[in-house]
């Protein structure tokens, strides 16, 4: 009953014209639904059965549930022994019987009866009920149309579907399906995705995703919630600085600050490193240093000066960007590195290639005589220092632009990897981080380190880039927490105002800082274990050692 098979000889199926077939669609979605909406006789909740069992140190785990839930998850996995033993030994069903008949007629396309079912389990949200049937039906008239059955697709769309009252715009849908069959594709489908043996199996995660929780437990309902759970040890963890293989089951996880680059490995002096070119040719100090996209090109910018674009290997300078008149103050890559953009000593923003043709110039009030410049991956915004306060956000293709206003006088800034994030270096010895992505808003402030005199430039860093990092005149490198604002550590070891910090992309343990002293030190984990006051949960906790 209710299923796709038809005992009827070919030549006794009514074939009809798509005139008639029209004159009948659209007698049946303007008639009255039939009598006896399908919530009429759905079944009430299930009287309460009392206190449950609890399990677990606090009594907070419902043992019915808890039992459920890891039988599903060895189902998942493939385990069909292990879970239906587990059913037998607890006496804890994963599914009652009217669900378990449910699932069995879905799979056999048995559709009406699997609508009666669906009736029997008890589902007190009428709304859930004639949803779940929609899209049971909903995949009897696919079948149907697959087998070329087409007055009776009608017949299910007319007097099943179309009375449910709900998602109108999907039955006319499915009624333009009988007229024009391409149509289907429109919604999504093909013939093999309705008469695929996977077809009925997705009907089921549909169902299972409308039905509540206690009927049908959740697909991967175990595998969610131990993964939340290692998400809110992570995110405890102020100085998780690992890749998130490094969490484990066995124990509660817990960084020591052995997990943030603090113990110098080199500096430029030691032999630790060898010089590979001198690049010689800038007449004036060099503001501004940027790396091309595949790492083999250079950009170098003098204080007013000019660009010089770099060969990394062979330390040859293969071209020089000027304009007459006008002195360039900054520059930068745009993603597919055949383009450069710089920002002009007459307020202005160009964009070369990489021969020297000036493609595209923003001018106006658009940068400052000394001024940070940053472009987002995707190429469309240019982000920099347009007043001594605020920072223009240029959008290249609305032709639009929004600020960041501050209070103070903006000394340098830093963009995030992810293009979200922006982190503004004050006068006042403060470092903003704000929210670019959307609303422009302030998120955090971290305060600590030394400026008087000098620009102090800070950066993103570690797993996730999870902190900042920052020089100090007092000599030292700040690094906080991103999240909580947390000052982490105070790095001695210059002798000199530490003007610039950079952060390794591919090593959360390398921190670079570059200082007045003359020298650039590497900074890398500290590999003596600290003394820790630990405070335990479950009697273990597991201690990341460096492991990326």
């Amino acid at each position: 009953m209710g299923g796709v098979e038809d005992d009827e000889p070919p030549t006794k199926r009514v074939k009809a014209s798509s005139g008639e077939l029209r004159s009948l669609l659209n007698y049946s979605l303007l008639s009255e639904p039939l009598t006896g909406s399908l919530g009429d006789s759905m079944a009430r909740p299930l009287p309460s059965q009392g206190d449950e069992e609890m399990v677990g140190t606090k009594g907070v785990i419902k043992r019915v549930e808890f039992v459920r839930i890891i039988t599903k998850a060895l189902y998942t996995l493939g385990y069909e022994k292990s879970g239906a033993l587990l059913e037998q030994e607890s006496g804890i069903p994963l599914h009652s019987s009217v669900v378990n008949l449910l699932r069995q007629q879905v799979l056999s396309g048995n559709w009406d009866e699997s609508v009666a079912t669906l009736h029997k389990i008890g589902l007190s949200d009428e709304t859930v009920v004639k949803s779940a049937s929609f899209l049971i039906l909903e995949q009897k008239f696919f079948e149907f149309l697959e087998k070329d059955k087409i007055m009776d697709a009608l017949m299910t769309l007319r007097t099943e579907i179309a009375p449910l009252c709900i998602n109108t715009s999907r039955v006319h849908d499915l009624s333009a399906c009988i007229v024009s069959p391409s149509r289907r594709l429109l919604l999504g489908l093909s013939s093999q995705d309705i008469v695929s043996a996977n077809s009925r199996s997705k009907l089921l995660e549909k169902l299972q995703k409308l039905l509540p929780p206690t009927v049908m437990v959740p697909e991967r309902r175990l595998e969610h919630l131990v993964e939340q759970a290692l998400s809110v040890q992570r995110e405890a963890c102020v100085f998780h600085n690992s890749l998130d293989s490094a969490l484990s089951l066995y124990s509660d996880h817990q960084c020591g600050k052995d997990q943030i680059p603090s113990r110098t490995l080199q500096v430029n002096e030691d032999g630790g490193v060898s010089l590979k070119h001198t690049l010689t040719g800038h007449q004036k100090p060099v503001l501004t240093v940027s790396w091309s996209p595949d790492d083999r090109q250079l950009l170098t910018c003098g204080i007013e000066e000019a660009i010089r674009r770099w060969d990394v290997s062979s330390g040859e300078c293969l071209h020089i960007y000027e304009k007459a008149g006008v002195g360039l103050i900054s520059c930068g890559w745009l993603p597919d590195g055949k383009r450069v953009f710089s920002g002009m000593t007459d307020k202005s923003i160009c964009m070369w290639d990489l021969d020297g043709k000036e493609l595209e110039c923003w001018k106006g009030q658009r940068t400052l005589k000394i001024s940070d410049m940053a472009l987002t991956n995707d190429g469309k915004r240019i982000i920099t220092m347009c007043r001594e306060n605020a920072i223009l956000l240029l959008d290249r293709e609305a032709k639009g632009d929004r600020l960041i206003e501050e209070d103070q006088t903006v000394t340098s800034f830093s963009l995030s990897r992810d293009n979200k994030f922006l982190l503004v270096n004050l006068l006042n010895q403060e470092i903003h981080l704000w929210s670019i992505d959307g609303d422009i808003k302030l998120v955090s402030k971290y305060k600590g380190h030394k400026r008087t005199r000098f620009v102090i430039r800070s950066c993103f860093g570690g797993f996730d880039q999870a902190f900042i990092a920052s020089g100090s005149e007092d000599s030292q490198v700040y690094v906080w927490h991103r999240g909580t604002g947390e000052l982490l550590e105070a790095l001695p070891g210059h002798s000199g105002a530490v003007n610039c910090v950079s952060w390794n992309p591919a090593d959360p343990h390398m921190l670079a800082s570059a200082s007045d002293d003359r020298t650039i030190r590497i900074w890398g984990l500290n590999r003596v274990n600290l003394k820790r006051k630990d405070t335990y949960s479950n009697g273990i906790i597991h201690h990341c050692n460096g492991g990326i």
